[in-house]
């Protein structure tokens, strides 16, 4: 059944409904019944989609189906009367709508026509999309139906697995559980990986006693104790105290503060906070304070940015475009703000990796830059955040349980004034290091993308709230509104994103999975005993992309070095240090030192943001766009490849271990079968050429994206193929 999902109920449909597929022809329209139901817009046909060979499937959602939380605007038109509207929720439609068009937040376009269905059947199920599609009310998402009908029928399972909980593994042998951050000993435990041992879990907040927007649980020196943190908590915004987020095996510490809104005290509590953190350094080191207020965009105008990114992407005609591509796309400033959250973190990570210092990120609330300059930070220098269960705990850390306001700015309830795409715009740095450093992540662009995507689906407590407290607000309430016993649990347990088996099979997981990932070990076989093969630091990078144009016997141009005399960091004015001519130059040869290196997977990574260098990410922003898809081309082609390659060598020291092992063939052959990669290769010998389905939008479907005229053959196509020529006017007619 399309709507298997528990909770899930049929609010309205119509029969005899169209769905264009393609832009200036009908031959490729799709015909059947448009459904609104509580969870999603389903469009159900038998008719098979064309122009295209492959989809991957979504366990919670149809090829066809858009979640509720995913439209961002309904447009109804009226052909006869020449009329459109704008539909809210509540509104009334005064005409017989003759064509639907729903503008997503991933930037998709649907539309439908209603030629043929009744007229009054059709107007009931736009109103009914807009109406479940734009709630006024938290606890009308369908992720308290759903958990709801779970506590009243807990036998009942979605996908045929339990709910809630870390998530198991995503396709790996190690089944690996990734840490929620919820209990003393998650912390505890991050810790001790760290070696942060002047540090302690302190639980002041235990109950949400002190403040509402932090978790119950956090980090802070342990030379603070309970009382006094108290006692400082009401001098800051929010109450929300210093937060610990990460140590340096130097032991520097990066840690997180809201503004101090006492002004009186404002000095005394600074002094006392710092002298803390500077007790916690072996070294007594000093604390480097970065406003991230002052030196980074703030979430209006990265807000603005992203909507003329997607007026650019989506709405514009291509007429309008075609010629001015790269300025309008410069003129967004999109590319430029992730620059600047690129640079400002790899010169923090300078202050730590090379002064010795820690660093205390200050923002007003500390709740939206702070998550994304916190993260970038642990990026670059841990390596164990470079993995897909790494990763995932550290958004869980960084993101969710420190307050980042996931329901205000994914505008979940449609209160626009707050939106903000600050957590895509971390994705995408992260992708750009993905890019330049390809060998070092274990995670592919698909995983950052489906990541992406899945914060639009209102099923997942994790990108739900905007805090912890929250959700067991909330849901406490809700609980007992239903009549729920919630026992000794703290609010409702909603499913968590991270268990990646509720919404697809083993198979699509492995797409997570990066090919090229160097892990910091790998098993090799001498004398018939699995010894550990340690890859020595000298090693290069197995990509070209990371060697930076400029790269000439171990020089690099004044250009390419990181930072400049303008630098951000010279901005920041901390306490401690007066910059000097001599502190820049430290600065500067650092940089120049570590790019002249050869890169470290396992070590500390910076990012390259010459122009070059800092890309559009062509897959979550044009993969619905049929006119930017590429077939047989685009980076997939590589992955492809690569994949086969990294399966072969897997297949050759699975077939070493079993014949070293002196074990049957038969005895393990489910060892032999068990591949990490999506793209096996057959055999030994398999040279196959890449399968008819890939595109440069794999594993995603660009069909129904109707914003343009038909550009296939035009410069920008051949732009978004990574042409470096532009063809001639006279060449394009050729080729009509």
């Amino acid at each position: 059944s399309p709507f298997s999902v528990l909770g899930e109920i049929v609010v309205n449909e119509v029969n005899f409904v169209r769905k264009c597929i393609a832009t200036d022809t009908s031959q490729y329209d799709l015909w059947g019944k448009l459904v609104c139901t509580n969870f999603k817009i389903s469009f159900i046909t038998d008719d098979p989609m064309p122009l295209q060979k492959f989809h991957y499937k979504n366990l919670l959602l149809g090829e066809h189906d858009v979640p509720l939380t995913c439209i961002e605007q309904i447009v109804t038109v009226n052909d006869t009367k020449r009329k459109q509207k704008v539909l809210g929720p509540n509104q009334k439609l005064k005409f017989n709508p003759t064509e639907l068009i729903i503008y997503c937040k991933d930037f998709r376009i649907v539309r439908f026509r209603f030629d043929e269905a009744g007229p009054e059947s059709a107007k009931k199920v736009c109103l009914a999309i807009a109406h479940y599609s734009q709630p006024t009310d938290l606890q009308l998402l369908f992720a308290f139906e759903y958990v709801g009908e779970i506590y009243h029928n807990p036998a009942k399972k979605v996908n045929g697995i339990d709910p809630g909980g870390g998530g198991g593994s995503i396709g790996s042998a190690s089944g690996q559980q990734t840490p929620l951050f919820e209990t003393y000993s998650d912390w505890d435990r991050e810790i001790k990986r760290t070696g942060a041992s002047e540090w302690r879990v302190c639980s002041v907040n235990e109950g949400y006693m002190i403040s509402t927007c932090l978790p119950e649980y956090f980090v802070v020196p342990s030379s603070l104790a309970d009382q006094d943190l108290k006692l400082y908590s009401y001098s800051f915004i929010g109450r929300r105290m210093p937060l610990w987020s990460w140590n340096h095996p130097n032991g520097s510490a990066l840690v997180r503060m809201a503004n101090i809104k006492d002004v009186l005290q404002q000095r005394r509590i600074d002094q006392r906070i710092c002298n803390a953190i500077t007790r916690s350094h072996p070294l007594r080191s000093d604390v480097y304070k970065s406003d991230l207020d002052k030196c980074l965009p703030n979430i209006q105008e990265i807000q603005a940015a992203h909507n003329k990114l997607k007026q650019l992407c989506v709405n514009e005609p291509f007429e309008e475009t075609e010629e001015k591509w790269l300025s309008s796309l410069e003129n967004t400033r999109w590319l430029e703000y992730i620059r600047s959250f690129l640079k400002h973190s790899a010169e923090l990570v300078y202050m730590m990796e090379c002064k010795h210092v820690s660093v205390v990120l200050q923002e007003e609330e500390g709740r939206d830059l702070s998550c994304l300059a916190a993260s970038l930070i642990q990026v670059m220098l841990d390596p164990y955040f470079r993995t897909i269960v790494g990763f995932q705990s550290l958004i869980q850390k960084e993101w969710v349980m420190a307050g980042y306001q996931f329901l205000d700015r994914c505008n979940h309830l449609k209160r626009s004034d707050k939106e903000s795409p600050l957590f895509l715009m971390f994705l995408d740095c992260v992708w750009q290091l993905l890019e330049q450093y390809p060998a070092a992540f274990e995670f592919s662009e698909m995983y950052l993308t489906i990541l992406y995507d899945s914060a639009r689906i209102s099923l997942f407590g994790t990108f739900l709230f905007n805090c912890p407290h929250q959700r067991v607000k909330e849901s406490t309430e809700f609980a007992i509104s239903k009549n729920i016993q919630l026992g000794d649990e703290k609010g409702l347990k909603f499913p968590c994103v991270w268990d990646w088996s509720l919404q697809f099979t083993s198979r699509d997981r492995l797409l997570f999975h990066n090919p090229l990932y160097i892990g910091k070990s790998a098993p090799c076989v001498q004398n018939g005993a699995v010894k550990t093969f340690k890859r020595s630091k000298k090693n290069y990078s197995s990509t070209l992309r990371s060697v930076p144009p400029a790269l000439k016997n171990g020089i690099i141009s004044e250009q390419e070095f990181l930072p400049r005399r303008n630098s951000l960091i010279l901005k920041l004015k901390p306490d401690f240090l007066q910059q000097t001519e001599s502190q820049s130059n430290s600065m500067e040869q650092y940089f120049r030192d570590w790019f002249a290196k050869p890169v470290d997977l396992h070590g500390v990574i910076l990012p390259r943001i010459s122009g070059t260098q800092i890309k559009l990410w062509k897959l979550c922003y044009f993969r619905w766009v049929p006119e930017a898809q590429i077939n047989h081309g685009g980076s997939i082609t590589a992955f492809h490849k690569v994949s086969l390659l990294a399966d072969e060598v897997d297949m050759l020291n699975r077939n070493l271990r079993q014949y070293k092992s002196n074990s049957s063939l038969q005895g393990n052959c489910s060892e032999l079968d068990q591949s990490r990669m999506y793209f096996r290769a057959n055999s030994l010998n398999d040279t196959s050429g890449a399968p008819d389905f890939l595109s440069s939008s794999f594993p995603f479907s660009p069909v129904g994206n109707l914003c343009r005229r038909s550009i296939l053959g035009t410069p920008l196509s051949k732009f978004l193929s990574g042409a470096k020529i532009w063809l001639s006017t006279e060449t394009l007619a050729n080729e009509d």
